[in-house]
């Protein structure tokens, strides 16, 4: 199996693959440099994920990498994940979440419901790359990632905390409270609700490099 370590320096994360006569797909772009025999080649995705692509933040295009050698991802401020994935598995992975995975695993796209979508702020097409076949599967983060496991009960996110989630977690937009009168005095007006069997992957708090980078970006008279 194609070997994911993930290394860091000067606070940024990068990860580095080792193949031995192996193959990983990765994200489009993502490619920082590589060394050693390995070939780099994109296959054509289904006429179905093409199409989709026209409305899709994730990219059906994922460059494959095969041969013996050494391959390193561009690095980031953020982090990156190592998942584990059981040959019965599907996990569907939020937008930009999707970093690398070894051959073996699976990808195509799968659309939320419209009113989900809508109510996400997602407009009405909204496609996620879904992920089916056992395998390693690198997630990119903005922190440290968490797993949280559900047993028939119900997770409220507010926010894009969760990064991945089992097929089994069933995905809505609601409101956090019973009542709209609550949900408007707590100034939570829509929440993101999980619920069912299975696991997601949560990260709830950015490194602080990566958020003091995005503290001057949203206001450059920022100096603190």
């Amino acid at each position: 199996m194609a070997n994911f370590e993930i290394e860091g320096a000067e606070g940024t994360r990068w990860v580095k693959v080792t193949l031995e006569d192996e193959e990983i797909r990765a994200e489009k772009a993502s490619l920082s440099h590589m060394k050693g025999h390995i070939v780099m080649d994109t296959p054509l995705p289904k006429a179905h994920d093409l199409l989709v692509s026209l409305v899709s933040t994730d990219s059906p295009f994922r460059p494959r990498y095969r041969g013996t050698g050494e391959l390193y991802l561009e690095s980031s401020m953020g982090g990156f994940h190592l998942l584990e994935m059981h040959p019965d598995e599907d996990w569907i992975v939020e937008n930009g979440a999707y970093w690398a995975s070894e051959g073996s695993v699976k990808l195509s796209l799968i659309r939320e419901r419209a009113m989900t979508a809508f109510w996400a702020g997602e407009g009405f097409f909204w496609y996620q790359t879904k992920l089916h076949g056992g395998g390693k599967v690198i997630l990119a983060a903005r922190g440290p990632v968490e797993e949280v496991k559900l047993d028939g009960e119900k997770l409220v996110v507010d926010g894009t905390y969760v990064i991945a989630r089992t097929a089994g977690v069933n995905f809505t937009i609601g409101r956090p409270a019973r009542s709209r009168w609550s949900t408007w005095m707590a100034g939570q007006t829509t929440a993101r609700i999980y619920q069912g069997t299975g696991r997601l992957l949560m990260c709830t708090t950015p490194y602080w490099r990566l958020a003091i980078k995005d503290r001057h970006a949203s206001d450059p008279l920022c100096v603190g």
